[in-house]
């Protein structure tokens, strides 16, 4: 069952289902268990994305302000189909090339 699937604002369609979301909360970053709705808004309307410097298919999406960013990792599969790898708050952007900011 999917949790959601979000049109992101580079044309990936980025999909989490609710088993992986489990996961995410339980075993990889508990701190977001019941910040399903923020992550949306991350993926849907970011402040910054930026592409991995190990993978250029992994995007990763910021929302937030310094010192506190949210950060929604995503991989994309090939046709703007994508999925969620992982998502947490962060203190920093990571290194990696800008390929999207919000205008001011």
């Amino acid at each position: 069952m999917s949790k959601f699937e979000i049109d992101t604002p580079i044309g990936l369609r980025v999909r989490c289902t609710d088993m992986y979301w489990e996961f995410i909360v339980t075993q990889k970053h508990p701190v977001m268990a019941g910040h399903e709705k923020e992550v949306e808004e991350v993926l849907r309307d970011p402040d910054e994305i930026r592409r991995s410097r190990k993978d250029p298919n992994v995007f990763l999406f910021y929302r937030g302000a310094s010192p506190r960013w949210l950060c929604a990792v995503t991989k994309d599969q090939g046709s703007g189909v994508g999925f969620l790898i992982t998502t947490y708050p962060t203190d920093s952007i990571k290194a990696g090339e800008t390929i999207w900011k919000r205008s001011k």
